[in-house]
């Protein structure tokens, strides 16, 4: 069960202020988050039921539940990321929804996922600016996609410029992925990428 870190330094882990606080959840997990991000618009032509997917920097689990929902009884949502109050939350609610057995909660190393698993789809959703290195983390995700995999990036654009955007593709393309497409995600700037 891991979970993932978020800065562009390599040096040092980002101090926890530099990560969505647990308290945050009610920002990023809301009514209006639900309305303007619908999982099964964004989601729903990338994902096969059956499928295993990763779920990085899952936080307070925004999209956990329909992407469980989307794999079906037969896959696997790897829900990660860093800071062990963000996956309670997660636990609890799909506890609560009934899908225990779809979601494996994964504690995320500072500088590393850390996966012990192959995933068909990789969900980078409003976290890469808070990695230590995009570059490890798209070359981690690289080698853990069974091809014909997929990694969709997307990043808020109230917080992340179009030029840091830009650096984030770059990296992903040096670690051997491919750009498929720029999707259009509201209020993100977005890419969708294959093996």
């Amino acid at each position: 069960m891991p979970a993932t870190p978020l800065t562009q330094s390599a040096a040092e882990p980002p101090p926890r202020h530099h990560l969505c606080p647990p308290w945050f959840a009610w920002v990023i997990d809301n009514p209006f988050r639900r309305w303007l991000h619908k999982p099964e618009e964004i989601f729903a032509r990338h994902i096969a039921p059956g499928s295993t997917v990763v779920e990085l920097g899952c936080g307070s689990g925004p999209f956990t539940l329909a992407l469980a929902r989307r794999v079906g009884p037969y896959g696997k949502v790897i829900a990660a990321d860093l800071q062990p109050e963000m996956l309670a939350k997660v636990q609890k609610r799909v506890a609560r929804a009934g899908l225990l057995d779809r979601v494996q909660l994964h504690p995320c190393e500072p500088k590393r996922v850390g996966l012990s698993t192959r995933v068909d789809f990789v969900l980078a959703f409003w976290m890469v600016h808070e990695v230590l290195s995009a570059a490890d983390l798209f070359a981690e995700m690289c080698e853990a996609l069974n091809a014909p995999g997929k990694l969709l990036l997307t990043e808020p654009k109230f917080h992340v410029g179009r030029a840091q955007f830009e650096i984030e593709v770059e990296a992903a393309l040096a670690a051997n992925f491919k750009l498929l497409e720029r999707p259009a995600v509201r209020l993100s700037q977005a890419a969708l990428f294959g093996k």
